[in-house]
């Protein structure tokens, strides 16, 4: 009998684009197998902000969405497992959009999910090949959002929640292994936006950071369990903001950062969020990140 080949795990991390001093940028910080932060670097692509990321590929990462110095863009920015960006591709005939966010789903796809398009906040849905295409809007399901939390869980599978959805919410909806959305799951932990998330332990997700009602700053985490299943609130570490990047490294591990003061926080391989690593690289809100690489 021969055993199934083992697919390897994601190792390194991007952050990239946001806004910080008053300017949309494109640069980027890469993040080593342990979690060590490099400075900033030059990054390719159109300056913007409230982007989405994810994993595709296997260990590669896809840019795309956000705003613009000229307004909501449709593009897209590819990222080799070296972390090079490449410059600017059309995504296809998606919708031009803003915080939109994205997961990786299946083996080597990935999708962006919901946001602010054209104006008008929605639940549509693009898949992206396992080379990097993306497709054209799809309809999605459950509550249409923005500035919520996305990220993989489980195996093949991804979960969106929370968010803004002109009050804000806490439900959630699970994203099948063939890219296909569910509806509403009820809310567990308190409603809230502008927060991250990102896969930890193999196969579980974590949300963190964030803003409640009356605009007020969290550090609170939700884990998540490998079968979708959200938990209630909990105490979390670090500063308390929102519009953070958040991604996987080291195999089993998370990294949450950037926005406020553009400190970091490790997750460890059960979920512990650790207190604050002093800030390497720009504060920039509005950034995203992805884990790439399998070395």
């Amino acid at each position: 009998m021969v055993d199934a080949p083992v697919t390897p795990a994601i190792q390194r991390a991007i952050f990239a684009f946001g806004t910080g001093g008053g300017n949309k940028l494109n640069s980027k910080n890469l993040v080593n197998t342990v979690g060590v932060v490099a400075s900033d670097s030059s990054g390719a692509g159109t300056a913007r902000t409230a982007v989405a990321a994810a994993s595709f590929g296997g260990d590669k990462v896809i840019f795309g969405f956000g705003t613009s110095a000229s307004g909501q863009v449709a593009i897209t920015n590819l990222v080799n497992n070296q972390g090079v960006i490449a410059a600017d591709q059309s995504a296809v005939t998606g919708t031009a959009g803003t915080a939109v966010r994205a997961a990786p789903y299946g083996v080597g796809l990935a999708l962006f999910y919901a946001g602010n398009r054209s104006g008008s906040v929605t639940n549509t849905r693009n898949l992206v090949s396992s080379s990097g295409v993306v497709a054209s809007d799809a309809s999605g399901a459950g509550t249409s959002k923005s500035n919520f939390g996305m990220t993989a869980y489980g195996t093949g599978t991804a979960i969106a929640g929370f968010g803004d959805a002109g009050l804000l919410t806490g439900v959630s909806n699970l994203i099948s292994n063939t890219g296909v959305v569910a509806s509403d799951t009820a809310a567990v932990g308190t409603a809230k936006a502008y927060l991250a998330a990102a896969p930890y332990g193999g196969d579980k997700a974590i949300f963190a950071y964030g803003s409640e009602a009356g605009d007020a700053l969290v550090n609170k985490r939700n884990l998540v369990t490998n079968q979708g299943v959200i938990g209630s609130d909990q105490t979390g570490a670090g500063t308390a903001r929102t519009l953070d990047g958040a991604a996987m490294y080291g195999g089993d591990k998370a990294i949450f950062g950037f926005s406020g003061t553009g400190v970091t926080n490790l997750v460890s391989n059960t979920g512990v969020l650790a207190s604050d690593t002093a800030a390497v690289g720009s504060a920039k809100g509005g950034n995203a990140a992805a884990g790439y690489g399998f070395s």
